[in-house]
């Protein structure tokens, strides 16, 4: 149970709030115990919390600092709206930036739906002060087509524009939120382009957070480009023009037809995704992105050439490594205590990826044919009516080349077998096998695969000379990848000089 603070806070009824809204001056003491529980960790319950954050969203109450010691020294230090897109491979790095920033004593407001926010780790308690979870619920224009859905992982691809849709729709609270806290900074990625709008309105500067690699960043283009260009599909099977080096980084014929359907087609939402991510690359003042020069030099480099724009790495945030707890009796880590070091397959492909029934089969044939021993995370597929038909006689891994996974995988210096399947997944893993870190599984035409693909791939990577190379320069990421002096204090501590030196101009009384 947390700690209450030793304060007591009146009761307000919302007729009182309500005045308060309709602009009737405010008591010292009202400023007071407002900021006192806005500022304060666990301030006396949730139920109380709840309220206040629905008033605050509402404009109802905006944030405000009463005439105090400490409240100047709260407005001297910087806060950030933080808005990710409802994906949790864009929410999760996000939490990891609000926390490596709370540490340099930056408050955070970090906005998603209630459902994505019960469904993240708890913030540590020493940085829940600095960092507030702000629930928008997520409006809809049609509320059976998400069924209670808030992220991607609720719902099938094909349901993709419905979330768009009503994700679009939190413009109006987002701009009520900004317009009541008026904050020091806006972070998003690439869904929220009316945050564009927002910022300019109420002269808070935008910063543009890429959970993706500088690589996938490059590859689509100038902003000009992605505002103007009608490309076929067959233009994203090559090196882009812009690129100047040596590259790999580029798809597959049957990953460029997606990609093409994907990105540079109108869907439902009246927008594409090319249009959105132009539109906040455009508007906003500086580009973070969550790599390092030491993987993607080159590209961030070229990255911010072809932005014009400042480009700052913010290091790999890896969420913290966890540990193993005395006593557990789980038959999985038996399993792995008994086998010899790095002689291991972890296959996983994260939550986003809905494999098919033969994709399934074809990787456990594959498996089961390297004949080495391996541990597979696999949520039961929605094909599948029970545990044992989503997974005949084995259980492995094999990956998916999603960046926070590769980021993940690489802290501990493990050979990377890549089989991508969507959005980023291919260009990542043209990227690892270019920088040497990876083995790519061999595809057809039509994008499918064998067993014997699987099988052939794995041998080389974990036990056959010829894959030696990849697995010390696995070994050698390790290094950086798991570094967190470099990542913390070198990378983020640029991003916080940035967002420090360069935020709203403000006054103080």
């Amino acid at each position: 149970m947390p700690g209450k603070v030793g304060i007591s806070l009146p009761k307000f009824n919302r007729a009182e709030i309500g005045n308060v809204s309709a602009g009737q001056a405010r008591t010292a003491e009202v400023d007071r115990y407002i900021y006192q529980y806005v500022h304060t960790i666990n301030c006396t319950g949730l139920k109380l919390h709840r309220i206040f954050d629905s008033y605050i969203v509402q404009g109802l109450l905006p944030f405000t600092t009463p005439n105090s010691a400490k409240s100047s020294k709260m407005a001297r230090e910087l806060h950030v709206v933080i808005l990710p897109w409802s994906a949790f491979g864009h929410i999760i790095p996000l939490v990891e930036l609000s926390k490596a920033l709370a540490k340099a004593n930056i408050h955070v407001s970090f906005i998603s739906t209630p459902k994505n926010i019960q469904r993240l780790p708890k913030i540590p308690p020493e940085l829940q002060s600095l960092i507030t979870m702000v629930p928008f619920p997520l409006p809809t224009s049609d509320a059976d087509r998400l069924e209670g859905a808030e992220a991607t992982v609720d719902i099938p691809f094909e349901r993709m524009d419905d979330l768009k849709i009503a994700f679009d729709l939190l413009k109006q609270p987002f701009k009520q939120f900004i317009a009541d806290q008026v904050p020091d900074w806006i972070i998003t990625d690439f869904a929220a382009h009316w945050a564009v709008e927002v910022s300019k309105e109420y002269g808070v500067p935008l910063a543009y957070f890429s959970p993706f690699s500088a690589a996938m960043n490059v590859f689509c283009g100038s902003p000009e480009y992605l505002f103007n260009a009608s490309p076929s599909p067959e233009v994203f099977t090559s090196r882009p023009e812009w690129v100047p080096f040596p590259s790999l980084v580029a798809l597959k014929g049957f990953e460029a037809v997606r990609w093409h359907a994907g990105v540079y087609t109108v869907n439902r939402s009246g927008i594409c995704d090319a249009a959105r991510l132009a539109k906040i690359v455009a508007g906003c003042q500086v580009l973070a992105v969550r790599s390092c020069n030491e993987i993607e030099g080159e590209y961030l480099e070229l990255h911010a050439k072809l932005t014009g724009k400042p480009v700052i790495p913010t290091g790999l945030l890896p969420p913290k490594k966890s540990k193993r707890y005395s006593g557990n009796n789980d038959v999985r880590f038996d399993w792995l205590d008994k086998q010899k070091p790095r002689s291991d397959v972890f296959v996983g492909f994260g939550s986003e990826c809905k494999l098919s029934k033969e994709q399934v089969y074809e990787i456990a044939h594959g498996l089961e044919l390297s004949k080495l021993p391996f541990l597979w995370a696999l949520r039961k597929p929605s094909w599948a009516s029970t545990d044992a038909e989503a997974l005949p006689l084995v259980g492995g891994s094999l990956f998916h080349a999603g960046w926070g996974s590769v980021i993940e995988t690489l802290q501990f210096g493990h050979c990377l077998v890549v089989l991508p399947l969507i959005i980023d997944q291919p260009l990542n893993a043209r990227l690892l096998v270019e920088k040497g870190l990876a083995a790519e599984v061999e595809r057809n035409e039509d994008g499918s695969f064998t067993g014997d693909d699987i099988a052939k791939t794995l041998r080389l990577a974990m036990v056959e000379d010829e894959g030696e190379q990849l697995r010390i320069n696995a070994r050698k990421a390790a290094v950086f990848f798991g570094d967190e002096k470099l990542q913390h204090d070198h990378y983020l501590g640029a991003f916080v000089d940035y967002l420090k030196n360069n935020g709203r101009k403000r006054s103080y009384s």
